[in-house]
């Protein structure tokens, strides 16, 4: 017999470490359910628009604690602006500064001469490109 939606989510947030609270559960469904790239204060509202009760505290200390465990990544984009991807594998992205939409870039669409040895006793952990783009009008 199938596992139905929530099951399946559950058992996801188990197996990377995040307990499947209530809230937990809720919010996984709406930012894991398919391919995004959602900012904190798009994912509260559409939790409320959902008839989700849940604070702007709870929706920052979720999408942490989903980058800590793997479940999501997270694209820091300036000092004002955060989305949270719900595609983990490695990959790179292009930032509308008109529109604020993200969108993906495959890795291998995108080639380096050379990245910098990391500093002493520090490994690489990966490599973000993101490249703004406006329209030309």
């Amino acid at each position: 017999m199938p596992m139905n939606t929530q099951e399946k989510i559950a058992s996801r947030l188990a197996r990377h470490g995040a307990k499947p609270t209530t809230q937990r559960l809720k919010l996984a469904e709406l930012v894991l359910s398919r391919p995004q790239h959602v900012s904190a204060e798009q994912l509260l509202k559409r939790a409320r628009s959902s008839g989700i009760r849940v604070s702007k505290a709870t929706v920052y200390n979720t999408l942490n604690l989903f980058v800590e465990c793997g479940l999501l990544r997270e694209l820091v984009v300036d000092r004002d602006r955060v989305y949270y991807d719900s595609t983990v594998h490695e990959h790179h992205h292009f930032y509308n500064v008109d529109t604020g939409e993200m969108i993906d870039i495959p890795v291998e669409s995108v080639s380096f001469a050379g990245v910098p040895n990391a500093p002493e006793g520090m490994e690489r952990e990966g490599v973000d490109v993101i490249i703004r783009v406006r329209s030309r009008a």
